[in-house]
């Protein structure tokens, strides 16, 4: 066999085989003695018809097709393996240039390769946020809020009153075969909010309760609005629509005063209005850190991947790109929704989706490919009692949850296994992610120094002590 390999721009291996025409013969007998087994050829029992008779009956082009599968079973691994080739998945033959002599090209997509830049000088400062007081007045509102008592208000409505309305809402332009309305006569509460809050979850867009300022009972408004292309509703991206509303009743909200009897009201635990306030704070600053080493991990793993010279093939993004899909997938079947739908609505198809999925798809290869090297790199590792305690953690979990013969269903093998292995992923990932906190803090050029510098441990003069004897017994003879 004559071998001849060509790295390709896009990180493929173009793979040039030329065999003996002798393998190919052998080839298309086996392949005769293959097809003969499986067809009635007349006067012969199944397999036992000779060659030409098997070449009239069956015709020279099947049997040419099967041995060339027989060959590319046997030629592809063994090219593979002269090659010195590490394929990130399966090859496919691209061309036969040749069958005298016959020649092969295969296309092989290379696995990724990926080498890190000075990633220790990365440096960020991390300087935890404080949370003020205003935050911590904030929830203290928010719980005030959920206690406030209703009453019945004769007078236009204001800021902090609650106002019942009833709501259409309708498409400014229906596409084909699209009812008009999104939505008829649907009750809505919702409290108009003060000067400087806002609820970004506020439904039906950012802002609507502000609309309901000035208005009576009885009294009707009409509202347009676009939503962003980007919502978090897939069915309403970028859809134009009017809404239409009428005021059933508004009313006063009454709230309780700041006080220990209010803090008691929260939970008994909390005998006063500082220890309240103590536990807020106590609850924010945690959420503030956790968010807060959250973005800083991500900065730093951008600038480790910006540093990284990163090849990849494009079977790689391909697989990213399937994989946002099945997720997106999921996500609209839980809002009673499938793809072809979404992208009716969304004027788009299949292909134009993947291409815009494209970029993120390419980030997320770089980011994991970068942080399995600086795994490797730095050496890090997960131990058995790790993933044996996690693992246990997620047992205990599930238990809660699925009872009896739904939990001993859930726990076979196959189950037991993808969950350590999913286990042991993850937390080699969290690992990973710290040491690069660990690295862009500086914290580590620290452990490393203070443990060059740290003595050696002093060598005993004392002798070590000869091992004693083993005590002798008694001969059980």
């Amino acid at each position: 066999m004559k071998l001849e390999t060509q790295i390709l721009e896009d990180h493929q291996a173009k793979l040039i085989v030329e065999i003996e025409p002798e393998a190919l013969e052998k080839a298309k007998q086996r392949a005769a003695r293959k097809i003969a087994s499986k067809t009635k050829i007349p006067g012969f029992r199944p397999g036992k018809a000779p060659y030409p008779v098997i070449l009239r009956t069956i015709g020279e082009g099947a049997i040419l097709e099967e041995a060339m599968e027989i060959l590319m079973d046997e030629v592809y691994p063994q090219a593979l393996d002269e090659a010195g080739i590490k394929p990130y998945g399966p090859g496919s033959l691209e061309n036969v240039p040749s069958m005298d002599p016959p020649r092969f090209e295969f296309i092989v997509p290379l696995e990724a390769e990926i080498t890190l830049g000075d990633y220790q000088a990365i440096r960020l400062p991390f300087e935890l946020p404080t949370v003020e007081e205003s935050e911590v007045q904030k929830v203290l509102e928010d719980l005030r809020s959920r206690q406030a008592v209703l009453e019945p208000a004769n007078r236009p409505a204001k800021k902090g009153d609650q106002v019942f309305i009833h709501l259409d809402c309708k498409r400014k332009q229906p596409k084909e075969g699209e009812s008009e309305y999104l939505f008829e006569n649907r009750p809505v509460n919702t409290v108009i909010p003060g000067k400087d809050d806002q609820d970004e979850n506020e439904w039906p867009f950012v802002g609507f309760a502000r609309h309901l300022v000035g208005l009576s009972n009885n009294d009707e408004k009409t509202l347009a609005h676009k939503y962003p292309e980007d919502s978090p509703v897939p069915l309403l991206g970028g859809q134009s629509v009017e809404f239409h509303l009428r005021v059933e009743e508004v009313k006063a909200r009454i709230l309780p005063k700041l006080n220990d009897e209010f803090a008691q009201t929260v939970n008994e635990e909390f005998t006063t209005l500082e220890r309240l306030r103590s536990e807020i704070r106590n609850m924010l600053e945690s959420q503030s850190k956790e968010k807060y080493e959250a973005d800083y991990v991500e900065q730093a793993v951008t600038q480790l991947t910006e540093g990284a010279t990163i090849k990849y093939p494009p079977q790689m993004i391909e697989h990213e790109i399937d994989q946002q899909v099945e997720r997106l997938n999921n996500r609209l079947s839980q809002q009673k929704m499938d793809l072809d739908t979404y992208l009716k609505v969304n004027s788009k198809d299949l292909a134009t989706l993947r291409q815009e999925m494209r970029p993120l798809a390419e980030n997320r290869i770089r980011r994991s490919l970068s942080l399995f090297e600086l795994s490797k790199t730095e050496k890090i590792e997960v131990t058995p009692e790790e993933v044996q305690a996690e693992s246990a953690r997620t047992l205990e979990q599930m238990a809660q949850y699925l009872q009896g013969d739904k939990m001993r269903r859930a726990m076979n093998k196959d189950f037991i296994q993808d969950m350590v292995g999913n286990i042991s992923l993850d937390l080699l990932g969290q690992h990973t992610l710290d040491r690069l906190k660990a690295i862009a803090s500086g914290q580590a050029a620290i452990e490393q120094a203070a443990a060059a510098e740290a003595p050696a441990p002093a060598e005993s003069d004392t002798p070590a002590e000869e091992p004693a004897a083993p005590a002798e017994t008694e001969n059980p003879a």
